[in-house]
């Protein structure tokens, strides 16, 4: 039987077919080229940047500062104020008026218990959280009650205010039971006869 001579591909057959498959490569690596860009939004059209959240120190306010305090909750200022029919009279706290009682002496509270209630001592945890303005011109001190607090004194005179004073200007104590008087600049009780000393008594009273 006679053979068939065997087909033997030529060096230009054989560089032929490596070409065909080259172009077909590239051809392949083109159209994914072509769909990728197809799924790919244009450069500067319809894209949108994430939108960066504002750092905490631009999104932060500075909070107001608070008006500087030269005063603790408990520091008192003792003031002047002017009443039509008693002049110029001394005040503590919120402007409020404050008394002196005749039968305490100048080391000693006469008004104790119930009296104390209604006619609040002005107590401080010290000395130093007390100051007078220049128009007063009684020496400030203090004593220590009997519950062991501090009272400011003015001019030897234990202060106190008044519980039925609701306003600064109120001077609802004023000569009451004639023990309770407005105490002056220089510590005295105004409208007192004489404006006498304090006193040595060891009276009490709840007014």
């Amino acid at each position: 039987m006679e053979r068939m001579p065997s087909r033997e591909r030529m060096p230009g057959q054989i560089e032929d077919v490596t070409w065909r498959m080259r172009r077909g490569v590239v051809a392949i690596v083109a159209v994914a080229a072509l769909g990728v860009g197809a799924c790919s939004a244009p450069t500067g059209a319809g894209t949108t940047s994430p939108t960066t959240a504002p750092s905490a120190a631009a999104s932060t306010s500075t909070p107001a500062s608070a008006p500087a305090s030269s005063a603790s909750a408990d520091y008192t200022t003792l003031g002047v104020a002017t009443d039509a029919t008693l002049g110029a009279h001394v005040t503590g706290k919120d402007g409020m008026s404050l008394y002196v009682f005749t039968p305490d002496t100048a080391t000693t509270s006469a008004c104790v218990d119930q009296c104390a209630t209604n006619w609040p001592p002005l107590t401080v945890q010290d000395l130093d959280d007390v100051q007078a303005d220049p128009a007063v011109t009684g020496a400030l001190g203090s004593i220590t009650r009997a519950d062991g607090s501090k009272q400011v004194t003015l001019g030897g005179h234990p202060l106190y205010y008044f519980a039925n004073d609701k306003a600064a200007g109120d001077l609802n104590g004023q000569g009451l039971n004639d023990q309770w008087y407005a105490v002056g600049a220089d510590g005295t009780g105004l409208g007192m006869s004489g404006a006498p000393a304090p006193s040595t008594g060891s009276g009490k009273g709840n007014y």
